[in-house]
């Protein structure tokens, strides 16, 4: 039994530093020793929001749709007015008189292929109309007023939910950095560590009970930068663009 424990331990004192190595190396050095993510401004973020979040634009457009609707029913009373024109072309019957300085009267009576039009201007006066027309326009009015209100509405609801998905993320990256700072000490702690027990100078229980710290460290720094990622690219979907990258010295 105690060889076999001694064999445990020994292979976790060969994993454990090229373990957290490879971690360290893909997770901590790359993504915050050498780079940041550069969230931008709030009101950056939320005009970008307010701009590609389509029930906002639904709402936008269900304004101009009622404006044009008002507009038509501000002109509707000029389908009563206009002008009419025709013309025939065919083959009619004329006649005519004719009274000459005896008191003769003469008649004619002729037919003949020729055009015949007509053009003139009508005014239609519908009593109805003229009783509706105010009603129309007024609830045409209260529409577009209606709409605006959505729009408002909508538009403070998405101002609410990029305040708190943005103040979310912020909380997010400062918990990453402590998580990142408190892998990076374990880390030195586990090297010297590791130095300690090769000499002999730490017994096998400490060793291991500090190599399962360490290892719960790593599982809270890689849920913690899981956490940032997803808030980051919920944000950047809301706003339609990629937040960019910080190069550090």
């Amino acid at each position: 039994m105690p060889s076999t424990f001694k064999l445990i331990v020994f292979i976790i004192l060969i994993m454990t530093p090229h373990c957290i190595k490879a971690q360290e190396g893909n997770n901590l050095d790359e993504s915050l020793g050498r780079n940041q993510i550069d969230i931008p401004p709030l009101q950056v973020v939320m005009d970008s929001v307010l701009k590609h979040n389509a029930l906002v634009r639904f709402r936008s457009q269900d304004i101009e749709l009622k404006k044009e609707a008002l507009k038509s029913d501000k002109i509707d009373w000029t389908k009563n007015f206009g002008f009419q024109a025709t013309s025939v072309y065919g083959t009619f019957n004329n006649f005519s008189t004719n009274v000459d300085a005896t008191q003769d009267v003469s008649a004619f009576a002729t037919t003949s292929k020729q055009f015949n039009y007509q053009l003139g201007a009508y005014l239609k006066i519908p009593i109805f109309d003229i009783i509706n027309r105010k009603k129309l326009i007024k609830f045409a009015t209260i529409q577009v007023d209606e709409a605006k209100t959505m729009l408002a509405h909508e538009q403070s609801l998405v101002r609410q939910d990029v305040i708190e998905k943005y103040q979310d993320l912020l909380l997010k990256q400062r918990l990453l950095k402590i998580k990142a700072e408190n892998l990076g000490n374990g880390k030195v702690n586990m090297q010297m560590v590791e130095k300690e027990f090769r000499n002999g100078l730490v017994p096998v229980a400490e060793y291991v009970r500090l190599s399962d710290m360490t290892m719960r460290i790593q599982t809270d720094y890689e849920m913690a930068m899981s956490n940032f990622l997803a808030a980051k690219q919920v944000l950047e979907d809301m706003a339609g663009f990629e937040f960019g990258v910080i190069r550090l010295q």
